[in-house]
């Protein structure tokens, strides 16, 4: 596995080893081993599988709040997505910042989204499946999000036609308005 920065302190892309002959492919999508390798300490609780049917699918951006934080680690198994993080850790010099990357069955890659962050993603071909492991289990009570096109973040989105959201997504406040608990500083992986 290769593990990847990107412009956000945490945020890391991954690169599974491909193992192919003339019958296809093998790849491990996880190891702890290689996982504290790269420093990197979690305890994967709960693995999460969703499908999108229709391209411009837009899903975010969702955290929760401590003490019920999540670490994700996605993947796309089936079509493309653009995935996304923003960072919302108080204090941290790239507060409201965001990355984003193509995730597609083709390429292989994962996103390493800590605690801290919100997270979304816009499916880019139809019949997309997106599997993430995560950190903490789902709380309700904890669940927050954050309005996908916040103009103080200003996510560059890959496409211009109107996104389906749910009506949860719809109504979500903007950055400056959400309820977050996140400080910078914070250790993000633990075991």
């Amino acid at each position: 596995m290769n593990f990847r920065e990107t412009t956000l302190d945490g945020v890391l892309i991954i690169e599974p080893t491909l193992h192919g002959d003339h019958r296809g492919w093998f790849m491990e999508s996880y190891s702890v081993e290689q996982f504290k390798k790269a420093g990197i300490k979690l305890n994967f609780v709960q693995d999460n599988h969703s499908f999108s049917a229709s391209k411009g699918t837009l899903r975010g951006l969702h955290y929760q709040l401590n003490p019920k934080a999540q670490t994700k680690l996605i993947r796309c198994t089936k079509g493309a997505i653009y995935d996304v993080a923003v960072d919302i850790r108080k204090d941290s010099s790239t507060f409201g910042r965001w990355f984003g990357l193509e995730l597609s069955a083709e390429n292989k890659k994962q996103l390493l989204v800590p605690k801290g962050f919100a997270h979304g993603f816009m499916t880019i071909t139809d019949d997309v499946e997106v599997q993430y492991k995560v950190d903490e289990l789902y709380s309700p009570d904890h669940d927050r999000g954050i309005i996908w096109n916040d103009s103080e973040i200003g996510i560059k989105w890959p496409s211009d036609i109107d996104p389906v959201l749910s009506q949860k997504d719809e109504k979500a406040p903007s950055l400056k308005d959400a309820e977050k608990n996140f400080l910078f500083g914070e250790e993000i992986w633990k075991f």
